[in-house]
């Protein structure tokens, strides 16, 4: 290890994935790390996201993997392909937790939880020399600073405001959701008032409003709908369609299958005013099979039962039919058997950025060098949710923060090496 790194001296602002990456990169190079966190703790988003299991990664092929981050996959792949999901899966078993490949192919710890993984986490970066600091919120950079100006930072704690210089500094401080565990945003302003470019924050992986009757919402609200299909038209004429399930809620719909199409269903909102998907809530059966069932002589059944017995449409589904179709669509079978395969659902807006699982925009990769250096700050990098990209859940999300935490903080690393080379030269 290199005597250049003996004083060198990086802060890490951010203690999620990226940031604690970054500083694991950091101090693997003997470079002395102190991470920074507004909150009582370290990973609160990652530990909520793990409430429900913890996704790490995705098993699929490292191509289409790669396309799931769709407008900015060129400026993710080479982070991730430095660091893949198998990469990894082998850095997480090097913590002592265990890993398995569900149904779905997305990768979990053996016990599904996030905490253990963690801990054991903190307690090796503790052990290697990183210091951690609580209760410390970023508010800006010592003006008065010169060159060093990029690296003076003012941090307000319980007890008073503190400025401490480093050598370089990693920004990790997540987007705008989940603002209560610590992603406020409150860095926008910070980094533009140095004129770093910062692309509007906007919901990603989110519900949408779709002003459901007072009915639909006292009785079926929380309700899943599954296996069901949906499709549209993103702003750019290409047709999307995909199958999963979604939630309905007292709003509109949200989960897995509007989680991946809610970058295309957000700009056509943003371009329209609205959007109209189509449902198929018979994905199973082909549109002829459905026509033969539902125009199929029912005798005094009514039609509610006959779509029960005949193709397994009741509860929610049947409800949506309900919300959406007139009461004299029910009486044209034919009809009713088009709308079971392709039901218009007009969604009206996304929910507040605050509800969202995670956030698009932030500060664009053309503000950057290949090591996510921000130009205009020499030895500022960042890194996670504040870049500006989006993926969808299933893993993609935290493989990108880790792989971008690394790349920062192997870019922190050289950038320090280099200037305590130059010092030393000199």
């Amino acid at each position: 290890m290199s005597s250049s790194f003996d004083s060198a001296r990086v802060a890490v602002i951010g203690g999620g994935p990226a940031g604690l990456m970054a500083a694991e990169a950091l101090v693997q190079q003997g470079v002395q790390v102190d991470v920074y966190d507004a909150m009582p703790s370290v990973g609160r988003k990652f530990l909520m996201a793990g409430k429900g299991g913890m996704n790490i990664t995705h098993s699929e092929p490292l191509e289409p993997f790669l396309g799931r981050y769709g407008a900015r996959r060129e400026q993710i792949a080479p982070l991730v392909r430095a660091f893949d999901p198998d990469a990894l899966r082998a850095w997480v078993h090097g913590l002592g937790v265990e890993t398995f490949v569900g149904s779905s192919g997305r990768v979990f710890p053996t016990d599904m939880k996030a905490a253990p993984m963690l801990r054991a986490w903190l307690h090796r970066l503790r052990e290697a020399g990183v210091r951690f600091h609580m209760r410390h919120k970023w508010i800006g950079w010592d003006t008065e600073a010169g060159d060093a100006a990029a690296h003076t930072l003012h941090f307000a704690t319980p007890d008073c405001e503190q400025t401490v210089t480093f050598d370089a500094v990693v920004f990790a401080v997540g987007g705008a959701s989940w603002p209560r565990l610590g992603s406020d945003a409150a860095w926008v302003p910070l980094m533009a008032s140095r004129d770093v470019p910062v692309t509007p924050l906007l919901p990603a992986n989110c519900g949408f409003d779709a002003d459901w009757s007072p009915y639909l919402r006292e009785h079926f609200a929380g309700q899943p709908v599954k296996p069901v299909a949906m499709a549209l038209t993103d702003v750019d004429n290409k047709v999307h369609n995909r199958q999963g399930e979604i939630l309905l809620t007292e709003t509109g719909l949200e989960g897995s299958l509007i989680y991946a199409l809610s970058a295309v269903i957000r700009e056509r909102i943003l371009a329209d005013g609205d959007v109209t998907v189509t449902l198929d809530l018979a994905p199973g059966l082909p549109l002829e099979r459905v026509v033969a069932e539902v125009t199929r002589p029912r005798g005094s059944r009514s039609m509610s039962s006959h779509l029960h017995g005949r193709i397994g449409i009741g509860g929610v589904k049947l409800a949506l039919l309900h919300e959406i179709l007139s009461k004299e669509a029910f009486t044209d079978a034919d009809g009713l058997a088009h709308a079971i395969k392709a039901l218009p659902v007009r969604l009206t807006r996304a929910r507040p950025i605050a509800e969202a699982i995670s956030t698009a925009g932030g500060i664009p990769f053309e503000a950057l060098d290949e090591h996510l250096m921000i130009e205009r700050l020499p030895g500022a990098f960042c890194a996670g949710e504040m870049l500006d990209w989006e993926a969808p859940t299933g893993g993609y999300l935290l493989t990108a923060c880790f792989a971008s935490g690394l790349a920062a903080g192997r870019g922190a690393a050289a950038y320090v090496g280099k200037l305590k080379g130059s010092d030393a030269a000199a």
